[in-house]
């Protein structure tokens, strides 16, 4: 299965930067994330808990970052074992790109699977794959970027006012 799309989020290439390298983010974007530790450099250690069809699997495996130009692209590679259910992998190549005070957010995602989850076909995988990259960088947007204006969230905090995301917030951004 290839995807291939992007995503404008409300803050500078050097904070995307940043949540992109970071554990905290990654556990809280990655749907179903369970568990997530390690680092940049030796790569990451990540417990997820998917249902795919009716094979529901607790999946533990590594993610690690290469091909990696600062504040620019980089490679999100990972590879998970799902038990009797099979296997995962799959991989993103990510592009950030100032636009303004935003980032474009541009990826190129590839999964495999194999074992039980291979034999529920090309249809069911690729609608679950598709989805869960849409609610990865959903979830990452919502995370990183300050709310567009008239978000019903943000304006409910402060009237009139922009909302951080809550890596901003974390970070003192």
């Amino acid at each position: 299965m290839q995807l291939s799309d992007g995503r404008v989020i409300n803050a500078d290439v050097a904070t995307v930067w940043a949540a992109l390298l970071s554990p905290d983010v990654l556990k809280e974007c990655v749907p179903g994330c369970q568990e997530m530790s390690g680092s940049p450099e030796e790569g990451f250690e990540a417990t997820v808990v998917q249902k795919v069809g009716p094979v529901k699997a607790t999946f533990k495996g590594a993610v690690s970052l290469t091909d990696m130009v600062e504040h620019e692209s980089l490679t999100i590679s990972g590879e998970g074992k799902g038990g009797a259910a099979g296997f995962a992998k799959g991989g993103a190549d990510v592009r950030l790109r100032a636009e303004g005070a935003q980032t474009v957010l541009e990826y190129d995602v590839e999964a495999k699977v194999g074992g039980k989850l291979a034999q529920l076909g090309s249809r069911i995988i690729d609608g679950f794959a598709k989805k869960m990259a849409d609610q990865f960088f959903t979830n990452f947007q919502d995370a990183v970027g300050v709310p567009e204006a008239g978000d019903a969230e943000a304006e409910a905090a402060a009237p009139g006012e922009k909302k951080k995301g809550w890596f901003k917030r974390l970070a003192g951004a």
